[in-house]
């Protein structure tokens, strides 16, 4: 299920390459609920992101791995869903990448598949 390689990026995105927002790797995202109506709008990316978003939290990494989206296109195609408000981003903040909160969610990842 990966992106068409013909399509470059900067068509999927409109040509934007930054986000106002900071999308980390690590930053959790996830809908609250799944709209068919508005996913049959969305350009394939974008619904699969979506998609995928609904079946519970996950990192930015992680959709963007599933999804077969690179993932510069998977940071603006995400701030474009959460402006439309077919996401939510969980803006919890880490000061350091030596956070405990953040380093107890990767040793809890990596126990999950060991």
């Amino acid at each position: 299920m990966s992106a068409n390689p013909w399509v470059r990026p900067y068509v999927l995105t409109g040509g934007r390459t930054q986000t106002r927002h900071n999308l980390y790797v690590h930053t959790l995202v996830s809908a609250a609920w799944y709209d068919p109506a508005a996913a049959a709008r969305l350009s394939p990316e974008a619904r699969r992101l979506y998609e995928r978003a609904s079946t519970g939290a996950q990192s930015v990494a992680e959709l963007s791995a599933h999804c077969g989206v690179s993932l510069g296109v998977t940071r603006v195609l995400l701030e474009d869903l959460a402006a439309a408000e077919k996401v939510q981003v969980n803006e919890d903040v880490y000061v350091s990448p030596y956070d405990q909160r953040l380093l107890k969610r990767v040793i809890d990842g990596l126990r999950k598949y060991a």
